[in-house]
């Protein structure tokens, strides 16, 4: 097995434009809305400059089949949104962070891998934020079998 390699990350606060969507597997359909406005208008061509989020929301329940998922992307506060998304405005934080593939990573699969950074930030000095989690897309353009993604545990400042 690999060893997961962590590293702590302070997010600045940012303004976002959000789509969101709620269904049994709702993380497609976010993506499509978003990326239908984003890509054209450029925003994809730069992923340090615009960087790209997600999380559940509202989060998985056990026994209740439709859940949301928020996707974000970093926009100028003065970029007009289009209808369908919203503009938000994240106050950022400070997170242990872990880098995946969203298909065929060597660690397993996603949900194993937000298992093992919990656990990692169980047993390090830090502790964990109660908040949402973050995935963050590296590599926008990408097909879905070579998607990158970053997941950032929120933690406590120092």
């Amino acid at each position: 097995m690999t060893e997961l390699d962590v590293q702590i990350q302070t997010l600045p606060p940012m303004c976002v434009a959000v789509a969101q969507a709620v269904g049994p597997s709702p993380e497609e359909a976010a993506w499509g809305k978003l990326a239908a406005w984003a890509e054209p208008a450029g925003l994809f061509d730069d992923p340090s400059a615009h960087p790209i989020f997600g999380y559940n929301n509202p989060p998985f329940e056990p026994g209740r089949p439709d859940y949301g998922y928020e996707v974000w992307i970093k926009v100028d506060s003065t970029m007009p949104i289009p209808a369908g998304l919203q503009r938000k405005e994240f106050p950022g934080g400070r997170y242990a962070v872990t880098s995946c593939r969203l298909h065929s990573d060597p660690l397993g699969p996603v949900p194993n891998v937000w298992q093992m950074l919990l656990k990692w930030v169980e047993a390090s000095s830090h502790r964990w934020r109660r908040t949402h989690e973050l995935e963050r897309v590296v590599n926008p353009g990408a097909p879905e079998s070579d998607l990158v993604l970053e997941l950032y545990l929120p933690i406590e400042e120092d």
